[in-house]
């Protein structure tokens, strides 16, 4: 089929799609043909805040199950962080009572599989294994559930497991933490590390839906409700001044953790987050900037370089701090800004210094700057690193002058010897 006014390279076949002729022209043999495939898949997933998710009174989970098929019973799969079974104990029961009130509309295949959280989840894989005989096991469907209950590291596993089992199932999370409610859960990223590399091995997955139940914040330890307000400053340093002003202003409810500012906190962190990957361009990162990584080059080779001790978020914050401070050095950001920024973060609870930013290599390198070689690899193409031209405004940059980086080095420890 010849569309009207279309060149010889342009021709539409039986088939949709494109076949471009050549003559011969260019180098090419004259018998060469080429078709280009061209398709565009649409992504939708509702991202809810609720409270006592598994209360059989509220119909969120079963509404969320049969949202594509309403007259449908839903088999699904729950995998939960023994972190979380420790800190709301007969929370497997609970979870079972709940498909039983919604049998008509619900099957739980087995009792929910504890799997242990943080990087253990991520840098052993058998657990990765284990979850995949559990799907195989229960003969799990490409429209059945795996239902991850837990934080970021284990929805990262659990997600890959569902992108991967039957080349992809339908994955709900069920994030129990700051971090994972308001960032990490609402992405379209999971993974595990491998050869000493965070997410190292992943997917670019969306998940069907996210349920963000605000009743398991209250039951996280101290330094996990602090360690995951990291990334509510770094989204707003980046993309929203108000909500910077806004965590300035109420830093002592949120160190406090005031239910309703830490849900307001949350939330508005999780939508920055969702509206970055939705209308920033580049939602599966085939480009060469990640803006939602501010402070992360650092971050992650801190997470290494302390085989994990620091949290990720605690990580996080001093990366933040020493690229702010960057910013500062190499002319971007206003003197004083900097001050500003580590002013709330340890508001917030946060401790801007960690003796690993000073580890030396064999050839008395910084270990740290490794994470810019990380950094690049893991996305490819040309370095990419956003620093800040002012509070809320991020700018992308493609060098990094490495003897700034070791004064903002200095600089933190400074501050940390004086205070």
């Amino acid at each position: 089929m010849i569309v009207p006014g279309a060149s010889e390279r342009d021709v539409i076949g039986e088939s949709g799609a494109v076949r471009e002729m050549d003559g011969g022209a260019g180098g090419r043999p004259a018998d060469t043909t080429t078709l280009r495939q061209h398709f565009t898949v649409e992504y939708d997933f509702p991202v809810a805040f609720t409270r006592d998710l598994f209360a059989t009174g509220n119909p969120l989970l079963r509404d969320t199950l049969a949202r594509l098929e309403p007259a449908k019973r839903h088999r699904f799969v729950v995998v939960v962080d023994t972190g979380v079974l420790e800190a709301r104990p007969g929370l497997d029961a609970r979870i079972a009572a709940y498909a039983e009130a919604h049998v008509e509309s619900l099957e739980l295949l087995g009792d929910p599989v504890p799997m242990p959280g943080g990087e253990a989840i991520k840098s052993q894989l058998h657990f990765v294994e284990r979850m995949q005989r559990v799907v195989v096991d229960h003969h799990v469907d490409r429209h059945s559930y795996l239902i991850g209950v837990g934080g970021g590291a284990l929805l990262d596993a659990v997600g890959l497991v569902a992108a991967t089992s039957h080349r992809g199932l339908r994955h709900v999370r069920v994030p129990t933490t700051v971090l994972a409610q308001n960032d990490s859960g609402v992405g379209v990223k999971n993974g595990v590390n491998l050869f000493g590399q965070k997410n190292w091995v992943g997917t670019f997955a969306p998940p069907f839906a996210v349920l963000n139940d605000y009743d398991f914040i209250v039951h996280l330890p101290e330094r996990d409700r602090i360690a995951g307000m990291a990334e509510a400053v770094k989204v707003a340093l980046i993309r929203d001044a108000d909500f910077f002003l806004w965590l300035e202003r109420h830093a002592n409810r949120l160190r406090a953790f005031e239910p309703d500012a830490m849900r307001h906190m949350i939330q508005r962190c999780a939508e920055l987050h969702m509206h970055q990957i939705g209308h920033g361009g580049d939602p599966f990162e085939r480009g060469s900037a990640r803006p939602l990584d501010y402070g992360h080059w650092a971050a992650h080779r801190l997470e290494t370089l302390t085989s994990y001790h620091l949290r990720h978020g605690e990580a996080v914050a001093i990366g933040i701090a020493l690229d702010t401070r960057y910013s500062v050095l190499r002319g971007l950001l206003d003197e004083g800004e900097e001050e500003r920024v580590c002013r709330l973060l340890e508001r917030l609870g946060f401790r801007l210094w960690h003796p690993a930013l000073e580890i030396r290599g064999a050839g008395g390198e910084l270990e740290v700057l490794r994470g810019l070689v990380d950094f690049r690899e893991h996305l490819g193409g040309e370095l990419t690193i956003t620093l800040l031209e002012g509070v809320g405004t991020g700018v992308e940059v493609h060098e990094i002058d490495t003897g700034l980086v070791g004064r903002s080095i200095e600089w933190l420890r400074t501050r940390a010897e004086a205070a």
